[in-house]
């Protein structure tokens, strides 16, 4: 069962979050200064706006604010006995049976709404088999009777279409930068999603993204005889080089002969990051 809470963050009732500190800041001032900082207001579009409610997003208070919040819910859900986890407002609460998530959701909303003043976003939370859920980018599976991670659908879409862009053919970009933003992008998207299983979807991936970088060089070698050059470096056969340096075929239909004089190894030799060997290396 996934929890989504309402924009939390502007939510956050001040009141019930002054009363949670309290009990455990016994210093009036600190307790103080914590309650004009949330009604130091916002300015929007040059006009200044009054926060009497939620916490300003983007200060180094404000996660740190919902989580003394939300450690309520962690703290009332441990006593009736859940399993359940949380990062930030992010919650999912597994119970044994559909019937028993849904009396737990109808048992957990009236405390959510009724003792933490927060609103349950109805639309948005689901009770479903763990395996149809995604949570932080993340989608689950059962594997000889464990529960293992993989990267969700929705996930491995953004990130391909993060890498088309970094890809663009005319994006006018140096070779040099180019693989720089590659690089930068794909490892911190691994070192995020490490935990999954994703073996399969790193050699896809790598496939496809190859493809796309010989179609940049491709592009880039406009003129025939400057094809004819860099193929003849490549050291192919002079038929080979005669086929592909006249291929009147489209940039991604050539892309894919030109595999056999960008090869893989010489990929890597010009410095492009290979997203399977760097997520073994991390995994």
């Amino acid at each position: 069962m996934s929890v989504d809470l309402e924009k939390f963050f502007d939510t956050v009732n001040h009141s019930k979050l002054i009363e949670v500190l309290s009990r455990t800041i016994k210093d009036g001032r600190v307790v103080s200064l914590i309650h004009k900082y949330l009604n130091a207001g916002v300015l929007q579009n040059g006009f200044f706006e009054k926060t009497e409610e939620g916490v300003p997003q983007g200060g180094p208070l404000s996660p740190l604010c919902g989580n003394v919040m939300l450690n309520e819910l962690d703290k009332e859900l441990e006593h009736r006995g859940h399993r359940f986890v949380r990062y930030a407002d992010d919650v999912l609460i597994f119970c044994k049976s559909r019937r028993s998530a849904e009396r737990t959701l109808e048992n957990i909303i009236p405390f959510i709404e009724g003792e933490l003043f927060l609103k349950v976003n109805q639309a948005k939370t689901t009770v479903t088999h763990v395996s149809k859920t995604k949570y932080l980018g993340y989608a689950f599976y059962r594997n000889r009777g464990k529960c293992r991670f993989r990267v969700h659908p929705k996930s491995a879409k953004k990130m391909k279409g993060r890498i088309r862009e970094i890809t663009q053919k005319n994006k006018g970009w140096s070779n040099d930068y180019r693989r720089q933003k590659l690089a930068e992008y794909v490892r911190g998207w691994i070192n995020y999603y490490k935990l999954a299983d994703m073996k399969g979807l790193m050699t896809e991936t790598d496939e496809w993204l190859r493809r796309r970088i010989r179609a940049i060089y491709w592009k880039q070698w406009k003129k025939v005889k400057t094809r004819y050059r860099n193929l003849r470096a490549l050291k192919l056969e002079e038929w080979q080089v005669h086929q592909i340096a006249n291929s009147r075929k489209g940039y991604w239909r050539t892309a894919q002969i030109l595999s056999v004089a960008l090869t893989n190894k010489i990929i890597a030799k010009l410095g492009y990051i290979s997203m399977l060997d760097y997520y073994l290396k991390v995994s």
